[in-house]
């Protein structure tokens, strides 16, 4: 019992991740309120935001599926379509930020490695939820 109710734990707490390191830009790059971090989020392909979006939303799904408000099998689906999407939205906003956007970040290398460590991040989602189905015996 404990193995199905780990997963999706674990897929909770990689979408709420997601969210915490969309949110780094705004806590601690040095910065005019507002600009250089809205236009590094709005100059790739898709605004990574959208994703975060999608990430907290499977978050509730995934926890009523944890308690067993709603079906689990379909929480557990539920939660890796979102994440699968929460993780392209990100890899497609990480190939195509630019790189001279950094240029109003006043933090050295950290600014650079976001966009990868965002898309990293991005793949605990679908993972677990994978995990979560498969403990569940759908895949």
């Amino acid at each position: 019992m404990q193995r199905v109710r780990l997963a999706p734990l674990v897929a909770i707490a990689g979408c709420l991740l997601v969210g915490v390191v969309l949110a780094v830009p705004y806590l601690f790059f040095e910065t005019a309120p507002g600009t250089t971090v809205d236009l590094y989020y709005g100059s790739g392909a898709v605004n990574p935001l959208v994703g975060g979006a999608l990430a907290l939303v499977a978050t509730i799904i995934l926890a009523a599926g944890r308690e067993e408000r709603t079906d689990p099998l379909l929480a557990a689906g539920v939660g890796l379509a979102l994440g699968v999407f929460v993780f392209l939205i990100a890899l497609a906003w990480a190939l195509t930020v630019p790189d001279d956007v950094y240029v109003g970040i006043s933090t050295s290398d950290l600014g650079k490695q976001h966009r990868w460590f965002v898309a990293l991040v991005a793949l605990a989602p679908p993972a677990a939820s994978a995990w979560w189905a498969r403990t569940l015996g759908v895949l």
